[in-house]
């Protein structure tokens, strides 16, 4: 597995490394040891599937309040998407910057953000599936959002979303 960190502190991108044969690959998607060896988080107490129907379909931007805040391990399992992570760590010199990257079925990469970040993306194809490992219980009290077109984060998303949820669409500014 290669580790590579993003511009943006605590949130890496990584890919496997598949053996390939006459058969197919083969690919670890996960190893606790690597994660260690990373100083990452390994203990994973959901794993989630959400599937979109149609390309530009937009979910998030999500996060839980602490002190339920979560790790998430995010994977395009089906179709790709834009993925995105916002740093909303008061004290980091990233402090509401954002990051981005493609994930999809045939690069296998995976997008890891750390506690303190919102996540969300935009599926660039049809039929999307995505997998999420996440390292808290989810609390529906500390649920909460951004809206993905708010200035103050200044996300230039790779297209206008075609579909979104009312509560993606009705998150407060930050400006607020």
């Amino acid at each position: 597995m290669l580790f590579t960190q993003t511009d943006l502190e605590g949130v890496w991108l990584i890919e496997p490394t598949p053996v390939a044969d006459e058969r197919g690959s083969f690919a670890r998607t996960f190893c606790l040891d690597e994660m260690e060896r990373h100083a990452l988080e390994g203990r994973f107490v959901q794993h989630s599937l959400s599937r979109s129907r149609m390309k530009h379909t937009l979910r998030g931007l999500h996060f839980q309040q602490e002190p339920h805040g979560e790790v998430k391990l995010v994977s395009c399992l089906q179709g790709a998407i834009w993925d995105v992570a916002v740093d909303l760590r008061p004290r980091s010199p990233g402090y509401l910057r954002w990051t981005a990257a493609e994930l999809n079925a045939q690069n296998m990469r995976q997008l890891y953000i750390p506690r303190g970040f919102a996540h969300g993306f935009l599926s660039l194809t049809d039929d999307v599936a995505v997998g999420y490992l996440i390292s808290a219980r989810y609390e529906p009290t500390a649920a909460h959002g951004l809206r993905y077109d708010d200035p103050a984060l200044g996300i230039a998303w790779p297209a206008m979303p075609a579909v979104l949820s009312e509560k993606d669409r009705n998150w407060p500014l930050l400006s607020g």
